[in-house]
This record gives C-alpha cells, structure tokens and sequence, in this order.
C-alpha cells in the first residue's frame, strides 16, 4: 500500500479524494507541477526499476521525478488506491522521421469513470487536463487542441499548438498491461546508445504560466508562447540549476559539458 499522505504532499495536493473527474484533473495537473520528467538516473548509474516500491521511494522519498514509465506507472498507483479504475496502457510515439516506436516505447493511462479519459503524467510537454477518449471532437487545453483520433486499430493522440499544423504525438490500443510488460522497453532506454534517453540528459517541469526545461546544457524557460534559452557552460552550472529550479542534487551525474 502507498503511502498516500506522503504521495499527496509530494505534488502539493491537499484537495478532495473522491474518485470523479474534478478530482483526476486536479490530481492530475498537481503532479505535472511537482513532479518532473526526466532521466537523470540514466546518467548517473541509477537502475530503474518498474515495482511500486523502488517508484515511490524515487519519486516522493527522495524528491525525484522520471520517465513514463516511472511517473505514469506510480501515478495509476495512486489512483488505483483512491478508488480510480485505471488501466496501463502501451502506446509507441512518432517519431521525427515519421514512423512509430515500438509498442510498449510509451506508458499511458486510462481512466474509466461515466467516461473513458486519457491521462498522461509522464509524456513531457504535453496535455495538463486529462482527454476523453471517446470523442474525436477537438479538445482545448490551454492555448493547444488535441483530439484522439482512430488510426486502423489503433488510436492517435493529436496535437496542434498555435501557428501549427496538427500532430500525430503517439498511438495505443486499449489493452491492459502491467509493470512487468514495459521491462524490456525500460531496460533498452536505460541501455540502448539507439536511445534518445542515453543521448542526452533532460528534466522538465510544468509551471502554471509555461514550462522549465534542462536538455543536455541547454536551460530552456517557456512564458506562454515566449522562450528564453541560455547555454549552461559547465557541468557545475548544470547541478546547480537543477538544485535551484528541480531541488535535485547528483553528485554522480556523468559530465554534460565537453
């Protein structure tokens, strides 16, 4: 069993628990706030392992944040103990040559209640309020549309933001899944040099008016549609962002800057 005190300190949510929609968006929006993407333990020698336990001592013991499959895997976690009915889901992303990763590249959520929504902690930059999954109307969340689309026997989360055209993000199939099924996908990520997570670091924060983003030595700060972006010349300067902006502290994270 989670300790859910602790959980719900973690993302600062002192809110209702009743398993409805008003709470899966607030639960959800207050974990994209408190709780960042990123893949630090890959390149600081961390294992990442898939079982609630190592989950939540990462990410509410120690104050840390992860990929998908951590933050969406310790999130259903959660919701599942609130009363939510929640299945894990598989999904693969396209990518920039425009073919799909694997399946299993991508750990998503659904959440049944009078509705089926889409809920995703751990895609980055991507939608704050969960999606209804059974309708393919355009959905607004904030200044950026999405909307779920059928794809074969798939289907398509798209997004479109301001200026752009839409875009096809990832597709998935409604099937449930456990931990144990995204292992092997978890374990080429923490490995692969074909992985874009062994590449390059990247920790990324929602903020209530934009986002804040490491990558690689790059610190990237988003204002609504206006973005500031400053080279980070050393590895120190890198650690100390990441106390100041993410309270994260690696003593033994690999050199970023050559």
């Amino acid at each position: 069993m989670l300790d859910i005190g602790a959980y719900l300190k973690r993302i600062n949510y002192n809110g209702p628990l009743e398993p409805s929609e008003q709470v899966l968006f607030d639960l959800h929006l207050a974990h994209l706030l408190a709780v960042p993407f990123e893949n630090l333990s890959i390149h600081s020698g961390e294992q990442i392992l898939l079982s609630e336990e190592a989950l939540f001592n990462k990410i509410v013991v120690n104050g840390r944040g992860g990929f998908c499959y951590e933050l969406n895997g310790l999130f259903a976690a959660l919701l599942k103990q609130i009363g939510f009915n929640v299945s894990i889901l598989s999904a693969g992303v396209k990518n920039e040559k425009g073919e799909f990763s694997p399946d299993f590249d991508h750990m998503t959520l659904m959440v049944v209640l009078n509705e089926r929504w889409l809920a995703d902690v751990g895609f980055g930059d991507s939608f704050r309020n969960p999606l209804r999954l059974d309708s393919t109307q355009v959905q607004h969340d904030g200044n950026r549309l999405y909307r779920i689309a059928e794809n074969g026997s798939y289907l398509m989360m798209m997004e479109k933001r301001i200026d752009s055209e839409w875009k096809e993000m990832y597709r998935f199939k409604l099937d449930s899944y456990g931990y144990d099924d995204f292992n092997e996908m978890c374990r080429y990520h923490q490995t692969s040099p074909e992985s874009h997570f062994t590449q390059r670091i990247i920790c990324s924060l929602a903020k209530p008016d934009g986002r804040i983003t490491i990558s690689s030595n790059r610190l990237l700060i988003t204002k609504e549609e206006d973005k500031q972006e400053k080279e980070l010349a050393s590895d120190e300067e890198v650690k100390a962002v990441l106390d100041e902006h993410f309270n994260i502290r690696l003593n033994n994270l690999k050199s970023i800057v050559n």
